[in-house]
């Protein structure tokens, strides 16, 4: 299998600009998935990388070589499409087929190839049938094991299972990760479904208005993002997000906005306007905590293994989402006290949209710390 990288690399169509200056690294037998809205250039991003979209810019380097000009079928990249992309008049085996015959293969080994995928992939009892006969869920099977039977460098997959309904799509996907695991293979996956990311990637790339937003395992993406947009973007229900302005008060770092008035830290920080963010799971009802907020329910939906209460609080009556375990009993009009610890706060550079932390600041004690942009 290979690696892939991705060096500052741009797409634009006229005037607009698709994919803005992209580097990425890929390393052998990642599964890496591009996650983002429709639009975000995550699609263009990985036709580029296949040879189907000339870049504009940068370059794409496919285990140490430079494949950036070389035709799609020189790069021995394996492409999964959103449609299937099956020959319509050939059987399942002559599709599975297709690709070693386009390379001249000797038939014997043409054929013990084809029934080795079918075999990891569980699909033999379907070798005859044409892909009319077959679900949307065999029909996939078979466009990843005629990806397969090629043995590319790596697999890149748009969109695969947006086509699939809920619980197919389910089960598809635990194929998929079994078949990563089983393969050691690298895999570089388009879609906009969080949960796809979230359950499939090793590393998830979030992308956004053609440009990069972040980068990390799934696990760092989602405690630690790095944009208001990631922020808002990763997660469901997504990251509550409030307007507040941080200002020192005799020696203690503070925030305030519509509703909020808290403490958080000891030290001196210049005033910033910014956006703190807490996941509606870290939302606690009466309990002291550093961040306290008054709300109000406004709609309680029960989904059997929890709540979600949706509320809101100030006197703009912005909005804000708590999370609660199936058996606490809240109805719509009911006023709480909620609080979120500090190890749970996320600030964000209203201006810029990107992280701050609490830093150390440079040649001074562990104890003077201040807000800087990560």
């Amino acid at each position: 299998m290979g690696s892939i990288k991705i060096e500052r690399v741009s797409r634009r169509f006229g005037k607009t600009v698709a994919v803005d200056d992209i580097s990425l690294d890929v390393a052998d037998g990642d599964f890496l998935v591009l996650l983002g809205p429709s639009g975000c250039g995550k699609s263009t991003l990985l036709r580029m990388m296949a040879g189907l979209l000339p870049t504009t810019e940068g370059r794409f380097v496919v285990d140490g070589t430079d494949m950036s000009h070389e035709h799609a079928r020189h790069r021995d990249l394996a492409m999964v499409f959103q449609s299937y992309a099956l020959y319509p008049h050939l059987s399942v085996r002559s599709n599975l087929a297709y690709p070693l015959r386009a390379r001249k293969m000797a038939k014997p080994a043409r054929n013990k190839r084809v029934a080795h995928v079918a075999e990891l992939l569980e699909i033999g009892h379907l070798l005859e049938r044409k892909p009319k006969e077959l679900s949307g869920g065999q029909r996939q099977r078979v466009a990843v094991g005629r990806a397969l039977v090629r043995e590319p460098k790596a697999f890149l997959m748009d969109e695969p299972l947006s086509n699939l309904d809920a619980k197919l799509r389910t089960a598809t996907r635990h194929e998929l990760v079994d078949l990563h695991r089983r393969l050691n293979a690298t895999f570089v996956y388009v879609t906009h479904d969080q949960v796809e990311a979230m359950t499939m990637a090793t590393k998830i790339a979030v992308l956004n208005a053609g440009r990069l937003e972040q980068v990390g395992n799934p696990i760092e993406v989602y405690a630690k993002p790095a944009s208001v947009f990631v922020a808002g973007f990763l997660g469901s229900p997504p990251m509550n997000l409030i307007d507040v302005q941080i200002t020192t008060d005799a020696g203690r770092v503070r925030l305030s906005g519509d509703g909020i008035e808290a403490h958080v830290w000891d030290g001196e920080t210049s005033p910033i306007d910014a956006v703190l963010g807490i996941r509606p799971e870290h939302l606690v009802i009466g309990v002291p905590a550093p961040v306290q907020l008054d709300v109000v329910v406004d709609t309680v939906e029960r989904l059997g293994h929890e709540n979600l209460l949706f509320c809101s609080f100030g006197r703009g009556r912005s909005s804000i989402i708590l999370r609660t375990a199936a058996d606490v009993a809240i109805s719509a009009g009911k006023t709480l006290r909620v609080g979120a610890a500090t190890e749970h706060l996320h600030l964000f550079d209203r201006a810029s949209g990107r992280r701050i932390e609490w830093q150390p600041q440079r040649h001074a004690s562990a104890d003077d710390r201040v807000l800087a942009t990560a």
